[in-house]
């Protein structure tokens, strides 16, 4: 019978980590071109009110965004606490919305600008005024197509 030698004790192989930095590229890749930056930067605080029949937003790239609401903590001691209009960046007023309403007009093309719709995401506890005197600027610069922001809520159970 033939007598089986040991070499030396080897050990176990260490692991090949030559395709780890391709493993890490894809993925930094996958997340950089999934996921999407916020394009505006919120100046008020808005708490949505509740809804039962709320529908999603099919193409949220020809919404444009008008934001009404308390103006958030740094912003107070300029502007007051009570409801300010926040179009793109910048607090803005009633007369301010056809300039913002015809801006994003142009940013579409030819085809979309029929599609465009306003989406007003407002405040629950603000005032009915100013929302009034928003909606008749945007019949003013006809942006007519008009959408509420709100909370999805489970109905209520009927008894």
């Amino acid at each position: 019978m033939a007598k089986f030698l040991r070499k030396g004790d080897k050990g176990t192989p260490g692991i090949n980590t030559a395709s780890l930095p391709d493993i890490v590229f894809m993925i930094l890749m996958f997340f950089m071109v999934s996921t999407s930056m916020r394009q505006t930067d919120r100046m008020v605080n808005v708490k949505l009110p509740e809804a039962t029949e709320a529908t999603k937003l099919e193409r949220k790239d020809l919404a444009s965004y008008i934001f009404i609401g308390t103006p958030s903590l740094q912003y107070q001691k300029e502007y007051g606490t009570d409801s300010r209009i926040q179009l793109n960046d910048s607090f803005r007023t009633v007369k301010d919305i056809s300039d913002f309403v015809a801006a994003e007009r142009e940013a579409l093309s030819e085809v979309d600008r029929e599609l465009m719709s306003i989406s007003l995401k407002i405040d629950e506890g603000t005032r009915m005024g100013i929302v009034t005197e928003v909606k008749q600027e945007l019949r003013r610069c006809s942006a007519l197509k008009i959408m509420y922001a709100a909370r999805k809520t489970a109905p209520a159970a009927a008894n």
